[in-house]
This record gives structure tokens, sequence and C-alpha cells, in this order.
């Protein structure tokens, strides 16, 4: 037995399809007031950086310029043929030997991690094709 569904809204219908309009709460009254006043703000906040208030000259830049992320050059070098295992190996002794950074190095041994797993898949795909067709011969 089940009890009657007095005073809810079915489930995805809405008591008030038009909703809230937009703008209307607190935060949205809040964002006009202040929208009102942004060129007085910005005027303000200029004089103030301009006669050395660095916290306003630093909140001013932070909003204009963005901030500066690091960037590795690129850097050449040659791995020997040879196992994925000994190539890894040749990597961390560049990283050891400061010719690579860590951040390269591990990117660089994730990728070989990486072309380890496709070769796996290529050489497990080409097993497979010559079990069938041994086992399609009549």
């Amino acid at each position: 037995m089940s009890k009657p569904n007095r005073g809810r809204w079915e489930p995805g219908t809405s008591g008030n399809p038009a909703g809230r309009p937009s703008g209307t709460g607190q935060i949205g009254q809040l964002r006009a007031a202040i929208g009102e006043r942004v060129p007085a703000i910005l005027e303000k906040l200029i004089n103030q950086a301009t006669s050395g208030d660095v916290g306003a000259a630093r909140l001013l830049l932070e909003r204009v310029l963005p901030p500066l992320k690091a960037e590795e050059l690129p850097v050449a070098f040659e791995l020997q043929p040879g196992t994925l295992t000994a190539r890894s190996a040749a990597i961390l002794q560049e990283v050891a030997s400061g010719n690579l950074s860590a951040t390269t190095g591990t990117q660089l041994i994730a990728a070989i991690g990486s072309l380890a797993r496709v070769t796996e898949v290529d050489e497990l795909a080409r097993r497979i094709d010559l079990l069938e067709a041994r086992d399609a011969r009549p």
C-alpha cells in the first residue's frame, strides 16, 4: 500500500516553471550595486597604486596580467637502441647528470611506459592473427 502523494510535485515537474528571474537574489543585487560603482572603484585603485600602495598595484596587476607559467625548453639528446628498460635507465642517467630536468625525465619515462603498452597490444594482436590463421587452415 502506498501513501498518497499530497502536496508534493511529480518528479520532473516544477511548481514554478518560469522560475525566479535572474539577478533578483541577494548576490544579483550586490553585483548590481557594485557594478554601478566600478568606474569610481577602479579610479581609486589606480590612484592608490600610482601613489605607492603595493596592495592596490598587486590587485590591479593580478586582474589584468595572467600569471607566468614555468616553461621547459626543448632538450635534444639521442636514445641508444635497446630495450625500453635500457632507454628508461639512460633517461634516469641524464636526469642524474643534470642534462635533463626531473620533470622532463618523468614525462619521457611515462611516454616509454605508454609505448610499452602499445607495443604489447600490437604484439598480442599479431599473435592472435597468427593463431587464427593457423586454425583456419584445413
